[in-house]
């Protein structure tokens, strides 16, 4: 099994979705958070004064998946988050050793 973890930009979480549930994902997790990288935040006027907006506001997914589907899922998140424009985001695979459905007690593949 795998964890794939998405960094996107706010805008496309729902395109993002729809594209998941179209190969077969199941669930996700969704959090906002804000972040920065290459594009270290940017400037913005308000009210006629400037001021620096270091974090850059992102949604971050997370799926289990199992190994088979592991990279599909990468690629679709890809192609569907992309925009072309700095700050599109960073994907992150770390693999899962072993998952627990709370309410029936199945275990790994079986859990998702």
């Amino acid at each position: 099994m795998k964890l794939i973890i998405a960094a996107i930009k706010p805008f496309k979480l729902e395109e993002v979705r729809e594209a998941l549930t179209a190969i077969g994902v199941r669930g996700m997790m969704v959090t906002e958070i804000k972040g920065f990288g290459s594009q270290s935040g940017h400037t913005e006027i308000y009210r006629g004064a400037e001021y620096a907006v270091n974090f850059v506001p992102k949604v971050r997914i997370e799926i289990v998946v199992s190994d088979a589907l592991a990279e599909q899922v990468v690629d679709t998140i890809r192609k569907t988050a992309k925009t072309d424009k700095i700050g599109d985001g960073k994907i992150f695979v770390v693999d899962v050793e072993k998952a627990v459905r709370v309410r029936t007690g199945e275990t790994d593949d079986d859990a998702l």
